[in-house]
């Protein structure tokens, strides 16, 4: 199997998310089940079959989580220096609207835009891979063709 790239930051938060799923989700879970269950007709007791099906949700994360740290190669961007590589923190000037931007180059199931976590696999972060401060990347995204200049390179 392929190994799954990640930062020690996102392999703790998905070990978290696993550590809280098993020992409080999964125990209200079944207690809600329970009591739903006494309830009487399970057919036409909708507490129940909500239980259940957030029961799958729980118990198909669980698995999810442990898949993917099974598969983990958890990388110190800290370790790591020159050119942009994975765990880079990455400042950029959009070469259109001078306007400045700020990833992380982070795995799969640990990016989040919104908090600068920029996935490996997005269009952005693959022209990125091996650029130096200084160089002008052309990106192809969804929205067009944009430029960027690398302002900074960071590992931390």
């Amino acid at each position: 199997m392929e190994k799954l790239p990640m930062t020690r930051a996102g392999a703790t938060a998905l070990e978290v998310e696993l550590k809280k799923l098993k020992s409080e989700e999964r125990p209200a879970i079944i207690q809600a089940i329970a009591e739903a269950r006494e309830l009487g007709d399970l057919k036409e007791n909708a507490e129940y079959h909500s239980a259940r099906e957030k029961q799958g949700f729980i118990e198909g994360r669980i698995k999810e989580i442990e898949g993917v740290l099974g598969l983990a190669e958890v990388i110190d961007p800290t370790k790591l220096s020159g050119s942009i590589k994975f765990g880079a923190t990455v400042t950029l000037v959009d070469e259109d609207t001078d306007e400045e931007k700020t990833w992380q180059i982070v795995g799969e199931h640990e990016a989040n835009i919104e908090k600068g976590l920029l996935n490996i696999k997005s269009p952005i972060a693959r022209a990125l891979i091996g650029k130096e401060e200084g160089d002008s990347v052309e990106v192809r995204t969804p929205g067009g063709e944009k430029s960027y200049e690398v302002l900074k390179i960071e590992y931390i």
